[in-house]
């Protein structure tokens, strides 16, 4: 497996557990699992960008994406595919150097389209079918992390990136 130039991810199932949270005021809440921060930097230790591709378009999404320095942030992505086709061809890249990980119908046609692919472990049976690797974690707990360690543990470059990064924060 080569590393890929750019790594994309759904948010809502995969970054959170998929669930809606509303308070009586009409507030929306979300809750993110700080292990897929650590995601995002193993990719940018190695000058990979990171996007999130999602239907929703919210600021809570926006907020989380800025906090963790996400490169591409494209939200109200009602066809997927097709916003991805135009970043791909605005940075030169090909489909199959494309990874990305998505946990519902509506990332079907993205996962049929990029070169490295996964879903979370609760994601629906017909989704699972369509991907490369399932994450062992649910969404919301992790994966997105997950889904890069594996691609990294592919590569080869795992544990250079690890120890990189634990020497470089003092952990």
């Amino acid at each position: 497996m080569q590393l890929p130039k750019l790594i994309l991810t759904d948010i809502d199932g995969v970054w959170t557990d998929g669930g809606m949270y509303y308070d009586q005021t009409g507030n929306e809440w979300k809750k993110f699992h700080t292990y897929d921060s650590f995601g995002v930097l193993m990719a940018h230790h190695l000058s990979i960008p990171v996007g999130i591709v999602t239907g929703e378009n919210t600021a809570i999404v926006a907020r989380r994406a800025e906090k963790l320095k996400i490169d591409y942030l494209l939200q109200g992505a009602t066809h997927k595919v097709t916003i991805v086709q135009e970043l791909i061809d605005r940075l030169n890249l090909r489909w199959e150097e494309v990874a990305y990980i998505g946990d519902d119908l509506n990332d079907s046609a993205l996962l049929e389209q990029c070169g490295i692919t996964a879903s979370p472990a609760n994601a629906p049976f017909y989704v699972q079918e369509k991907v490369q690797f399932v994450t062992r974690v649910k969404g919301g707990e992790g994966a997105f992390r997950e889904f890069v360690e594996r691609i990294l543990l592919e590569c080869g470059c795992l544990e250079k990136v690890v120890t990189a990064i634990r020497n470089s924060y003092n952990y």
